[in-house]
């Protein structure tokens, strides 16, 4: 949590808000855990209130990359860990909480991190791990309600009400969960509860480092209001530096502004979220299954005016990546959708809908290519790109490919063509080398030469969500 935050939180004076930090229990029955637990902080504002109504759980691991480290090697312990990187170059993928206090931070040069902090041990990574590691934490939260839904390797989503008869209220749930991950899995994880997700997510945040907060039903607006407006998801540094131009800091500030402000501000689609989620409107449920919509990938770039090769070669790579997620799924999509990341930290997106889904790696890639240089001719001057996304969307099944009579002249963008035909043959033979030798083992040569990452493809899918 940051120092604003708990600032913020500590100086509250609404009641129905409940801190508690540090939980700490031995191994014991699931019934058991969280009944007379030892805490080294508990806040209770004023009158405590009923908390049935707080009964969604955002539960997220604490620094889960480097937590995983310093469980699987001991000496690591109590030491400033970065997870990817080096002394000499690379990108920090994540640091421990030791490092942070240094400002060591994800994305990072590894150059830049050994300045900060000179005691700062870079560790390669066990990516199986993280996953599985990840995945024994998800079990433990499923034993405790059936309501999980999970939106990333280490944080997840429950809803709690049905077990309350079973185990208590939600703060009483949420430090169990706690106990439990920490017992059975080894790793801290924070928790918060409230009645939406919205606020869910903020307090694990405000927990944050292995702390419970639970925000009483009736309590939101005196919880929130002080809070810095970056806890609110979706806002990133040039949302917030823009807000905080028109002095709006806190989510009190942003909640006090007509929305039609902060969409002339943030623009409509952004700004009427933000503007709702300040509010704590939000109507979303745990939604335990579930397909994705649409499946991106993005890679940064260092600033530098666009060539052919270079950005064929990146959207080769990004296209190959989406390309074999939806195949595995059996899935395809009509909406192609790129981004395009100027210098100074200008967007542009173009988008194309094709008349029947795509799922082949070269038709992505071509479609991508185009937009993004309509994208860059569109901009004055000869600007330089700081970023490259794609995204398909509208996604459907796609278990067979109807194949054309030989009439209409051949397209190869028509999955049912004689080209889009055999360009599926071939990333079927692709994905079978894969499947049997490794990643690694074949790709199309644009796609290899756009995948010398700073960000192994290994850490990146761990963050990818099931489609």
């Amino acid at each position: 949590m940051t120092r604003a935050a708990r600032d913020a939180c500590a100086g509250g004076t609404a009641s129905g808000i409940v801190w508690r930090a540090g939980a700490t229990a031995a191994r014991a029955p699931l019934s058991d855990v969280g009944r007379g637990l030892s805490f080294e902080h508990v806040f209770d504002y004023a009158a405590a209130m009923p908390d049935s109504g707080a009964t969604i759980l955002h539960a997220d691991l604490d620094a889960f990359y480097a937590s995983v480290e310093q469980l699987l090697d001991p000496a690591l312990r109590g030491r400033p860990v970065a997870v990817g990187g080096g002394p000499s170059g690379g990108v920090v993928l994540a640091a421990s909480y030791e490092a942070k206090a240094f400002g060591v931070q994800g994305g990072m040069p590894g150059w830049r991190a050994a300045r900060l902090c000179p005691e700062l041990t870079f560790v390669r990574g066990h990516f199986g791990e993280y996953q599985r590691l990840g995945d024994a934490v998800m079990a433990v939260l499923r034993d405790v309600t059936p309501l999980v839904e999970r939106i990333s390797i280490d944080e997840a989503f429950l809803d709690v009400s049905g077990a309350t008869h079973l185990f208590g209220p939600p703060a009483r749930i949420g430090a169990m969960v706690r106990a439990r991950v920490r017992a059975d899995v080894g790793l801290p994880i924070s928790v918060g509860a409230a009645r939406t997700k919205h606020l869910a997510k903020i307090a694990s945040q405000v927990a944050k480092p292995d702390g419970l907060v639970v925000v009483q039903p009736g309590s939101e607006r005196a919880f929130l209001d002080p809070l810095p407006v970056a806890l609110i998801w979706g806002v990133g540094p040039v949302n917030r530096q823009r807000l905080a131009d028109r002095g709006i800091r806190t989510i009190g500030d942003l909640a006090r502004t007509p929305s039609s402000a902060v969409e002339r501000i943030l623009g409509h689609a952004v700004g009427h979220k933000l503007s709702a989620m300040a509010h704590d409107e939000d109507p979303r449920r745990v939604a335990t299954a579930h397909r994705a919509g649409s499946v991106g990938a993005q890679s940064a770039l260092s600033a530098r005016p666009p060539e052919r090769e270079g950005v064929r070669a990146v959207l080769a790579h990004l296209a190959d990546r989406i390309s074999r997620r939806m195949r595995a799924k059996d899935r395809a999509g009509r909406t192609v959708t790129v981004r395009v990341r100027f210098a100074g930290m200008r967007s542009v997106t173009r988008s194309r809908t094709l008349a029947q889904p795509v799922a082949t790696t070269l038709t992505l890639t071509e479609v991508a290519e185009r937009l993004v240089w309509s994208a860059i001719g569109d901009s004055p001057g000869r600007p330089e790109v700081t970023l490259l996304g794609v995204s398909v969307s509208s996604l459907t099944e796609q278990r067979t490919i109807q194949l054309e009579l030989d009439l209409a002249p051949d397209d190869p963008w028509r999955p049912g063509s004689a080209t889009g035909s055999a360009r599926r043959a071939v990333d079927g033979s692709v994905d079978a080398i894969r499947t049997r030798f490794g990643s690694d083992a074949v790709g199309y040569l644009p796609a290899v030469m756009g995948a010398a990452s700073a960000v192994p493809d290994e850490f990146r899918e761990l963050a990818e969500h099931d489609l």
